[in-house]
């Protein structure tokens, strides 16, 4: 770069490279002023947002102790029923959502076709969770 000359013959000439200095002055104020101003542009206000949770509140549902002595007498949750009793009782249980699971507990020596009843009388209102509860022999 060329400021000047003592050289009469090319001081007349145009001068043909471009000044730099004045455009890095003007890059270096501008700089300065973004840094300065861009925090000045977010605004933040500051707010302890309540926390929500995304999980399923499940509840677990009821479960029906249904036992079968060796006599074929019938049991809901302790109480002596009937077979029409216990056919209204699983129809009532069957609206409900989540449905009940129903564990099924039957003597060995109680007569098959009181078990198939009650699973046809369970069956026939909708309840699909029933279980067989059973215990294993003695050693």
């Amino acid at each position: 770069m060329a400021f000047a000359s003592f050289d009469k013959q090319r001081s007349s000439a145009p001068l043909a490279e471009i000044n730099m200095v004045p455009l890095i002055d003007v890059m270096l104020v501008l700089l300065v002023i973004f840094i300065v101003t861009a925090p000045l542009l977010t605004h933040a206000v500051k707010l302890q947002l309540p926390q929500a949770s995304s999980q399923v509140n499940n509840v677990p549902p009821d479960k029906i102790d249904f036992a079968i002595d060796a006599k074929g007498v019938r049991y809901w949750n302790g109480e002596v029923v009937t077979r029409a009793q216990a056919a209204e009782r699983f129809q009532a249980e069957s609206a409900k959502q989540p449905q009940p699971e129903v564990h099924l507990r039957a003597d060995h020596q109680a007569a098959y076709g009181t078990v198939a009843e009650t699973l046809a009388d369970a069956g026939r209102v909708g309840l699909t969770k029933i279980g067989f509860v059973s215990e294993p022999e003695p050693r």
